[in-house]
């Protein structure tokens, strides 16, 4: 984007209060070259709130508004999903990691998995349908997801299991009727059925403060989401899930991720597969 094309001002010194505030409230990383995205996720909010200012804008934040900061970290956080993206994953979960839980955990009968990150929703709720196709014959077996999300906006998205029926390309017609409802006034839209909504608890979770859940968890996903971070705030995620993921436990990275020189404490068992060491 041309600045000259910009309809406001929109300074470096805009965009590195901006970039400055994002890093130390989220972890991520706005280089310079994501300047103009910065400016195009916020523009229509500065004409609306600020009458174009982002002086203004820039202020409000410094000044403690609750409310636009919130607005701030909700419009920069990036939230790309899909229902079963990156399907080994979730073919290894049913292939191995389930069964293998089925043993480890026979006395409990208690499996948690937490999906960090979570978005719109749509991987926690295809975590949801391996449990059920897995478990839902084992009625006896405790198994819940945890879903968590800075984002407040998807946050509440995710919670309502409502998405545009286009999202489901990647299900067989047979598929949709098992796990989502139709709209009868708009047919464009589906919700997910409340037995696999049942399966997820939603709440909000900044990944750099202290995690609130006692835990332990048996499988965690934490996907393109480092990506954002810096190896320093990187290392420390890890740690800090390693304290909440039973040894032998699973955890699940994005494609273009790696915790090589990140973790000791997980090892590789597959295609951005890692285990906790015992």
């Amino acid at each position: 984007m041309d600045r000259t094309a910009r309809e406001f001002e929109f300074s470096d010194r805009h965009f590195s209060k901006i970039s400055a505030f994002v890093t130390a409230h989220t972890g991520i990383l706005l280089p310079p070259a994501k300047k103009d995205m910065v400016y195009s996720r916020l523009s229509k909010h500065v004409r609306k709130l600020f009458q174009g200012s982002f002086d203004t804008f820039c202020d409000a934040i410094e000044n403690g508004d609750d409310e636009i900061k919130e607005l701030l970290i909700n419009a920069i956080t990036t939230n790309l999903t899909a229902f079963f993206r990156e399907k080994h994953h979730f073919d290894y979960l049913k292939q191995y990691v389930f069964p293998e839980l089925m043993l480890k955990n026979k006395t409990t009968k208690r499996i948690r998995i937490w999906s960090a990150g979570c978005s719109t929703g749509e991987e926690p709720y295809s975590l949801a349908i391996c449990l059920h196709e897995f478990f839902n014959d084992k009625k006896d077996w405790d198994v819940k997801v945890l879903a968590t999300d800075l984002d407040a906006n998807v946050l509440e998205q995710a919670a309502s299991g409502i998405y545009a029926i286009e999202r489901l390309t990647q299900f067989s017609e047979n598929e949709k009727k098992s796990w989502f409802t139709r709209g009868k006034v708009n047919t464009d839209l589906v919700k997910v059925k409340s037995f696999l909504q049942n399966y997820i608890v939603f709440k909000r979770l900044n990944l750099l403060h202290t995690f609130p859940m006692r835990g332990p968890f048996d499988v965690i996903f934490c996907r393109n989401v480092i990506i954002y971070f810096d190896k320093a705030t990187q290392r420390d995620l890890f740690h800090r899930f390693s304290e909440k993921i039973l040894p032998g436990g699973y955890m699940f990275i994005g494609h273009s991720e790696t915790l090589f020189n990140i973790s000791e404490q997980f090892v590789s068992v597959g295609n951005t597969i890692y285990r906790r060491q015992s």
